[in-house]
């Protein structure tokens, strides 16, 4: 237990420090051109400079993101239904009570693949 709290510690503090690491620095603000050279600049040619170029890895890395939440959310339920199956072969009796729980659980674990592939997508919008 020890072992998994240092873990997910590690795993915090490393997502924290890349979120940082990982911001752009703001632009400088512009000085103020003189009234001619305002004038004289096209207004569209400014607007496209200023805006973002996309990252070539974004159109690697999201469906990538998109397939691990996939395959996580299979091996989930699989491991619940394997459980569930095993449970109710030892005791007959409760495979109501048992199938209940189940249908929960694998509920549960496709909100949250559901819920990770919509921020996966997320990162096409934005």
């Amino acid at each position: 237990m020890k072992k998994l709290t240092i873990a997910m510690f590690v795993m915090m503090v490393l997502s924290i420090v890349s979120y940082t690491v990982a911001q752009e620095a703001a632009p400088a603000p512009a000085a103020p051109a003189p009234a001619a050279a305002q004038e004289a600049a096209p207004a569209p040619a400014a607007e496209e400079a200023a805006a973002p170029a996309a990252s070539p890895w974004k159109f690697f890395l999201i469906p990538f993101g998109c397939g691990l939440v996939v395959v996580g959310g299979g091996f989930g339920i699989g491991r619940i239904g394997a459980a569930a199956v095993d449970s109710m072969a030892r005791q007959p009796e409760s495979a109501s009570a048992i199938q209940t729980a189940m249908i929960l659980s694998a509920a549960l674990v496709e909100g949250a693949t559901l819920f990770g592939l919509v921020i996966c997508l997320l990162g096409y919008i934005l």
